[in-house]
């Protein structure tokens, strides 16, 4: 598999540059960076998750949670041990300097290689771009990095501007999981949507 390194691909690194290069934008670009969780994210993602406005677009009940117990969630997704195909982390805006979300993929275990994504912005820095930006990111982390073969996410039908912004970072919709969603007494579907490893590289050619 060749290596991409901003928009050129290049077969092999000769100098410890060319590695250098690649690790520098592997996690951020000219607006966000992704970076290790701390104590003080998992508290703000906690008032995130338990909104009942911002709830529905992505829980499947509404049923807000004691904090602690989401902060033991949200550390176990952020844990990045070596061992695993597993990665989560915090999206930091790189102007503010401002914690606006978190990112995870979790699931791509061998022989599959195939991972689920799961993206949580805050209420303020919602339709901006940044989680487009963060969804891009975590991709191109996941098949640079990890060695992922496919990446999936489901959203939620009545979702669209969460479906156009995975759309705009490469993702395909599949399928629909029919009456997934329960919410308001009315059954909701659910989108799947998924991205190939194959089609990401061509892409960045």
């Amino acid at each position: 598999m060749s290596i991409v390194v901003g928009m050129e691909t290049n077969r092999e690194w000769n100098t410890v540059e060319d590695a250098q290069a690649y690790a520098s934008l592997l996690l951020e670009d000219e607006a966000i960076v992704l970076r290790e969780s701390e104590a003080e994210d998992f508290r703000k993602l906690s008032e995130w998750w338990n909104d009942p406005h911002w709830a529905v677009l992505q829980q499947r009940v509404i049923k807000p949670r004691q904090t602690a117990s989401l902060v033991d969630l949200f550390n176990s997704w952020s844990q990045n041990q070596t061992n695993t195909g597993d990665a989560g982390f915090s999206i930091f805006e790189k102007a503010s300097g401002s914690f606006i979300g978190h990112i995870t993929l979790y699931g791509g275990v061998l022989p599959h290689r195939s991972s689920s994504m799961a993206v949580i912005i805050g209420p303020s820095w919602v339709g901006q771009g940044l989680g487009t930006r963060a969804v891009k990111l975590m991709t191109a982390y996941g098949f640079r990095e990890l060695g992922l073969h496919r990446i999936s996410l489901r959203v939620a039908s009545f979702n669209p501007r969460a479906q156009r912004a995975y759309e705009k970072a490469g993702f395909s919709i599949e399928g629909r999981e029919r009456d997934s969603f329960f919410h308001d007494g009315v059954f909701h579907d659910e989108v799947i949507m998924g991205l190939l490893d194959r089609e990401f590289f061509a892409s960045q050619q």
